[in-house]
């Protein structure tokens, strides 16, 4: 991994005639984003944030902004903000009757009855509970590895269904990290780089990069690629800004995307436009393939996916190996995730990449390289008695060996049921798992988690997680407020590396790093007479820069590099398989077309197709009430999952929880754009605001995900109006595919209509 500095960069500081100190730094998160790291200058005069701007020496996002960063202000001097420890009593859970302690008091408790919890039922009661996204997800593994010293991590969404199918395809296939869009971040020169080609076509599956900027990819990217000549092909039951100018849409019934990937294969094989030296030299299992991909026609796949079997042909032929003339790259998103199906989209994805010759090549799909440092040692300490207590592990193995977390579905199980063991406590670290951003079945979390004998909680703000579940709460910093490392997908990727520089204090608030650092010390120190490795802030970051070759002091003072993890065609070159030998990381050595690994663990080792598990095929009873198909996890500009609710300035842009319902699927329930409708299915109910608009299939509704109402009466049972446009209320625990990822999120059977005006909420 290979670090590069723009020539006499802006300095990291400067001091203007006012007296303003104006910082450059890099953003991640809180308030939410995904790892990108965008260019930002802090301007700050007599400690106090007066104004933020885009930082045009960032060689990415060269001075370009979305509302979000530009809101900072708002969020970081909002009058309902925590900016210091508090608790309460247990029995008044759910209640407002905080009282303000300070760090210290704040401290001994947390550590004295960790302890006495520990004491009484062993160290795998206790479990860090987990979001997605922010930094946090940095340091949770240490967090409740080395310091809390418990097995038990969660990610609480259903089937592990926002990057766990993807990556573990790709692990299985590839052995490789994330792999990504060829937009060239690894570049000083970006776009201008003449070693770099930009993709002919850019094939994108379950995402829009631009609201979100997905697994660390700056969404912006995909617009400078097109800009320069690229074409895309987007896949989505909706019809979105980016697809608008397409040069092709597939629009798709969600949860179908195996069957249509599976007819494109067959038509690049059956026609043969495949690329045979690289199928050859580095493909394992061709021929298993090609007997497979037999039953999947394009009539096939047209009558499942609803379009035709001549757009798929079409799509095919774009998409084909021509002597590498033209190369195209994957974008893949947690639609491909949240699915039941969801592996065997990403073998198919890789399968198709790489058949055509586009695995690591300029203007093809970029292969990630590991970083092998990150979890070693990790949990060393631990016994393999209690490494093995890990929950849901015995269930689904393939989770103990790629993921190293419990299974989300098997922990809320064995929340109420005690079994295999009772968990007595909870850390949220930095989630708000009650809203539709994680959990499946929120009521049944809501009640199990009210069952903890001690819980403790960060965040900025008060959330209905927090007041319903928390004993101790922390306040969490902004990126604005500490010193930090960003790299774009966890550095795994072609992309920058950023410093987050701190540019004034708010209250008493720390990040995520810092309480880390903080707690490790305490826990090392008073319950295992030890000592932990770092006392300051500075000490980790100068010990995580060393290990990648690298100095944080050059880093936060020319604040952005580029990460170069190796340029183009690393599998030849020795540089994806731990022991330097040319291949893939692999049983094989190869791309495991035919998976050796889904082979050892039952499943079956080709990409195969079944439709959604909750749609009128499988499940014609359902069906027969319940005739709408619901997607869900649209991305907006102006929040992040349940973030920035309260933030004036971006609840402006998205005011109110919206369904998105075709004109003549309105017409036939007597729906109007602006009435409150009803969603709901066997599990649950919610209630949102219709937006009638083309933009969706007939058959199809969209439904906002992450709402509640931070206006609201925050107390029990309201909690911030949590449960009134909880989509995830209708999504079913534990229906999954066979390795335990992927659930439904994006295909769930509804009725909608409108709703009665006595019974009207919103």
């Amino acid at each position: 991994m290979a670090f590069h500095f723009k020539e006499n960069p802006a300095p990291k500081q400067e001091v203007l005639e006012d007296g303003t100190i104006v910082t450059r730094t890099c953003a991640w998160s809180p308030p939410g984003c995904h790892a990108v790291g965008c260019g930002i200058k802090l301007f700050v005069k007599d400690g106090e944030l007066v104004k933020v701007e885009g930082d045009p020496d960032h060689q990415l996002t060269q001075g370009r902004l979305c509302p979000r960063c530009l809101a900072l202000k708002e969020a970081v001097y909002h009058p309902d903000r925590l900016l210091y420890p508090m608790k309460r009593d247990p029995k008044d859970r759910g209640l407002d009757k905080w009282e303000r302690i300070s760090w210290d008091e704040a401290t001994d408790l947390i550590v004295a009855k960790t302890e006495e919890i520990r004491a009484k039922y062993g160290s795998e009661s206790i479990c860090v509970y987990m979001g997605t996204g922010r930094e946090a997800v940095r340091y949770g593994f240490t967090l409740s590895s080395k310091v809390l010293r418990t097995p038990n991590n969660c990610y609480a969404q259903s089937g592990w269904s926002c990057m766990g199918p993807r990556q573990t395809a790709m692990t299985m296939m590839l052995g490789s990290a994330y792999i990504e869009l060829d937009y060239n971040g690894g570049s000083l020169d970006v776009w201008n780089d003449p070693n770099w080609k930009r993709p002919d076509y850019i094939f994108c599956l379950g995402k829009e990069p631009l609201k979100s900027n997905p697994d660390g990819l700056w969404g912006h990217a995909l617009i400078e690629c097109m800009k320069l000549g690229s074409k895309l092909i987007m896949v989505d039951p909706r019809m979105n800004w980016l697809a608008t100018r397409a040069d092709q849409v597939l629009q798709i019934i969600p949860g179908t995307d195996a069957a249509l990937c599976l007819a494109i294969l067959n038509v690049l094989i059956n026609e043969d436009l495949v690329d045979h030296d690289y199928i050859d030299r580095w493909c394992y299992g061709y021929d298993e393939l090609v007997e497979r991909v037999q039953e999947y026609t394009p009539e096939f796949a047209a009558k499942e996916c609803g379009i035709t079997a001549e757009e798929i042909v079409e799509c095919a032929h774009k998409l084909a190996y021509d002597g590498g003339k033209t190369h195209w790259s994957l974008l893949m998103g947690v639609a491909v995730d949240q699915n039941p199906n969801g592996c065997q989209v990403t073998q198919c994805l890789i399968a198709m990449s790489a058949i055509t010759g586009n695995l690591d090549v300029p203007g093809g799909t970029v292969v990630g390289v590991q970083m092998q440092f990150e979890m070693t040692g990790a949990t060393d300490f631990m016994s393999d008695e209690l490494k093995n207590k890990c929950i849901g592990w015995d269930t689904y193995p393939i989770v103990k060996i790629l993921l190293n977390t419990t299974h989300p579905d098997i922990t809320l199980e064995a929340l109420e049921t005690g079994r295999p063991y009772e968990l007595k406590m909870a850390w949220l670290d930095s989630t708000n798992l009650l809203s539709p951003t994680c959990s499946a079945q929120p009521k049944r979390w809501h009640d199990a988690l009210r069952k903890m004998e001690f819980t403790v909680a960060k965040d900025m703000f008060m959330t209905p997680t927090i007041m319903a579940l928390a004993d101790v709460v922390l306040p969490l910093a902004t990126w604005a407020e500490h010193d930090g490392i960003v790299m774009t997908n966890q550095g795994c990727q072609m992309g920058i590396a950023g410093a987050i520089n701190k540019a004034l204090q708010v209250g008493e608030c720390k990040s995520d790093l810092e309480m880390l650092i903080h707690f490790g010390n305490a826990f090392y120190e008073r319950a295992y007479g030890e000592e932990y490795p770092f006392k300051t802030v500075e000490e980790y970051l100068i010990d995580d820069l060393n290990k990648m070759g690298h100095s944080w002091e050059e880093l936060s003072e020319k604040v952005v590099a580029s990460n170069d993890i190796g340029g183009y065609h690393k599998p030849e070159r020795g540089l994806i398989r731990s022991d330097g030998q040319p291949g893939f990381q692999t049983t094989t050595g190869r791309v495991e077309l035919w998976s050796t690994g889904y082979d050892a663990l039952g499943d079956d080792p080709l990409p195969y197709y079944f439709p959604p598990k909750l749609g009128a095929t499988a499940r014609p009873d359902i069906a027969k009430e319940y005739p709408l198909m619901m997607t869900t996890g649209a991305r907006y500009f102006a929040s992040f999952h349940s973030e920035h609710r309260q933030i004036p300035s971006l609840r402006a842009l998205t005011p109110d929880p919206y369904l998105e319902i075709h004109p003549e699927t309105a017409a036939e329930l007597g729906i109007k754009d602006g009435d409150e409708v009803t969603i709901e299915n066997p599990w649950g109910i919610a209630h949102e605001i219709a937006k009638v608009t083309p933009v969706v299939r007939k058959d199809i509704v969209s439904a906002a995900h992450g709402w509640w109402f931070p206006e609201e009466d925050g107390e029990e049972p309201n909690l911030f109006g949590v449960w009134k446009s909880n989509v995830n209320s209708l999504v079913p625990h534990r229906v999954l595919g066979k390795m335990g990822f992927g659930a439904p999120y994006k295909q769930l059977p509804v009725k909608v209509y409108k709703t009665p005006v006595e019974e009207c909420i919103l």
